[in-house]
């Protein structure tokens, strides 16, 4: 199979882009890299010398010789190379900007400082415990949640913009499974709640679970 995805079952980054490979319908195969086990797997010599920054996904395509990093480029990667479905990105200008700032919210302003080496360096550097982890996760999800709720309000329908999913609806799932694994009450947010709703009713969404993924671990996966 000449395209590869390594991942994390539980990395928000892996889990925006199992669900755009899904949309896109692009036969993949899956190799977990485990962030814990063995002080991290992604720190390894061998997955270092995919990707250098030794966090996840990394991505792999055979065919044209590319290896990637950073979700949100995949995923573009994946928008304009196979172009005959589902497409994430809209074709006009305006509105591509309007998607990308979105998406951005979520994967450059909200998800990096809950990353698991922020959220481990918490703990490591200035002693924080499991509870304080949590809320400083929450936190943040929380002060851009906020942001994203108001937004949506002038451009949402069934998903983030109007009823066709896009890179934006593919980042916002994700980061709303991170908010309630760490406490956040969602039905602050009904807006974002109603939209997840809907993209978890795909089986492209449903596919790209974290529980359902082969790396799972079984006693996190109920």
């Amino acid at each position: 199979m000449s395209i590869k995805l390594y991942g994390y079952w539980r990395s928000t980054a892996s889990y925006r882009v199992r669900i755009a490979l899904n949309l896109k319908q692009i036969d993949y195969q899956y190799i977990p890299v485990h962030l814990v086990k063995n002080g991290g797997e992604q720190h390894s010599d061998s997955y270092a010398s995919l990707n250098p920054a030794e966090l996840v996904p990394t991505f792999v395509d055979d065919d044209e010789d590319i290896i990637l990093n950073q979700s949100l480029a995949i995923i573009e990667y994946l928008d304009e190379r196979f172009t005959g479905t589902a497409p994430l990105i809209p074709a006009h200008a305006t509105e591509r900007a309007r998607v990308r700032a979105l998406a951005q919210d979520i994967a450059c302003d909200i998800q990096p400082v809950g990353n698991l080496r922020v959220l481990n360096a918490l703990k490591t550097q200035y002693n924080a415990d499991q509870k304080h982890v949590a809320k400083w996760a929450a936190h943040w999800i929380v002060q851009g949640f906020n942001g994203i709720e108001k937004r949506l309000q002038t451009q949402a329908g069934k998903y983030c913009f109007d009823f066709d999913v896009t890179i934006a609806d593919v980042c916002l799932v994700p980061q709303a499974y991170n908010a309630k694994r760490f406490g956040v009450d969602m039905s602050a947010f009904p807006l974002i709640s109603k939209i997840v709703d809907n993209c978890n009713k795909l089986d492209a969404f449903k596919r790209a679970l974290p529980e359902n993924q082969i790396d799972c671990e079984s006693e996190l996966c109920v």
